[in-house]
């Protein structure tokens, strides 16, 4: 069993419950990681066999491209997304993270982590 990590993906987006968050938008940090059957891919090291990460990628890019209110609406369909892209995965986790939000005082960033 392995367990690739994608940290540190940085995307602008309109997510937030502001109305302004959704015209201004602001800076995210999104960390995906996802376990899976990694023993095929060490074998063969062929990356048919494997999780690819740039189709990971191209998936949280994809949907933090979508305006949402919340981040536990964005999170939660990063998991959607990659389960059903993936099917060879036995758990993902995902944290977006909102750097410097309008929270009326200096808070650095907030951030949700969900798994499935």
């Amino acid at each position: 069993m392995g367990l690739i990590k994608l940290e540190g993906m940085e995307f602008f987006a309109y997510h937030g419950c502001f109305d302004e968050e959704q015209v201004i938008g602001n800076q995210f940090i999104v960390d995906l990681g996802v376990e899976t059957n990694t023993g095929e891919a060490e074998k063969s090291d062929d990356l048919s066999k494997a999780v690819n990460y740039q189709t990971l990628y191209d998936l949280v890019a994809s949907e933090m491209k979508k305006k949402s209110r919340l981040l536990e609406h964005v999170a939660g369909r990063i998991l959607d997304s990659v389960y059903k892209t993936c099917p060879n995965i036995s758990n993902v986790t995902v944290k977006i993270a909102k750097v410097n939000p309008p929270l009326g005082g200096k808070v650095q960033k907030v951030s949700i982590t969900l798994s499935r």
